[in-house]
C-alpha cells in the first residue's frame, strides 16, 4: 500500500483526528475542505512535528476540484494508498422546507463526491489500498434531515457496490456507520444540556486505522460505531 492518505471533510472533529492518526503512522496526508482556514492551521501543526501534510481547498461535489486535489496530492506525495471520504452536506428540514438546490447539494457532496473520489484514486491502488467512507445514523434510519438522510442512504448502497467491484482488485472498501454524536470530553463539559455519551473522535480515528490495516482474508464491509450507553435500535 502506498503510504499516502487523502482525507476529505476535514474539520476540528473527526477529520482532524483522522489526519493526526494517519500522519502519526508516517503517512503523507492531504487534508481537504471547502474552507482553507482550519486545514491550513492543522497542516502547519502537523508539519511542525515533522509530518508531511498539505492543505487543499476543494468542493468535493465538483469533479474538476476533486481532480485537481488528487493531482496535487500525487505531485506532492505520490500515488494515494488510502482514501477517507468524510465530507457530507445537507441543510436541515423536511420536504416543505428544502429547495431542490439544497437537496441536490447534499447528494453532490456526500454521494457524487464519493463516486468521483473513488474513480480518481482507484488506479493508484493497484498494489492494494483502502477506501473508507463515513456514514451516519441516517445511513440506515431516515431522520429529520431529509437531504442528509437520503444522501447517506445512497452512499451506503454505493459503498456496497464498490466493494463488490474493488475487493477482488485488492482495494478494501468499507463503510463506517457513526451512530451517535461526535464530541470530546471537553465538548461534554462545556455544554449546559443534560449530559450524554459522545463518540470521541480520536477513538473513531483508531477504528479507521484498524480498517486500513486489516488482513485481506478478513475484511470488514461495514463497521457500526456507537458510544457506550447508547440505545440500540433495529
Amino acid at each position: 500500500m502506498n503510504r499516502v492518505a487523502l482525507i476529505t471533510g476535514v474539520g476540528p472533529g473527526l477529520g482532524a483526528a483522522l489526519a493526526r492518526r494517519f500522519a502519526k503512522e508516517g503517512f503523507a496526508v492531504a487534508v481537504v475542505a471547502r474552507s482553507s482556514e482550519f486545514i491550513g492551521t492543522l497542516a502547519a501543526e502537523l508539519s511542525s512535528l515533522g509530518q508531511h501534510v498539505i492543505a487543499l481547498t476543494a468542493d468535493v461535489g465538483k469533479a474538476n476540484e476533486i481532480s485537481a486535489a488528487v493531482t496535487r496530492t500525487r505531485s506532492e506525495f505520490g500515488p494515494i494508498g488510502v482514501l477517507v471520504h468524510n465530507a457530507s452536506g445537507g441543510a436541515g428540514g423536511g420536504v416543505l422546507d428544502l429547495s431542490a438546490r439544497d437537496f441536490e447539494q447534499a447528494w453532490r457532496v456526500t454521494t457524487l463526491g464519493a463516486f468521483l473520489l473513488a474513480k480518481e484514486t482507484a488506479s493508484d491502488m493497484a498494489d492494494g489500498g483502502a477506501m473508507l467512507f463515513t456514514g451516519a445514523t441516517s445511513s440506515v434510519r431516515g431522520g429529520g434531515w431529509l437531504a442528509f438522510s437520503s444522501a447517506k442512504f445512497a452512499l451506503r448502497g454505493m459503498v456496497q457496490s464498490l466493494a463488490r467491484e474493488l475487493w477482488p482488485k485488492g482495494i478494501h472498501v468499507a463503510h463506517v456507520l457513526v451512530d451517535g454524536i461526535i464530541g470530546s470530553d471537553e465538548d461534554k463539559a462545556a455544554t449546559s444540556d443534560e449530559p450524554r455519551t459522545l463518540l470521541d473522535p480520536d477513538a473513531i480515528a483508531e477504528a479507521y486505522w484498524y480498517l486500513a490495516n486489516q488482513p485481506r482474508s478478513a475484511w470488514t464491509l461495514e463497521l457500526d460505531l456507537r458510544p457506550n450507553g447508547e440505545e440500540f435500535f433495529v
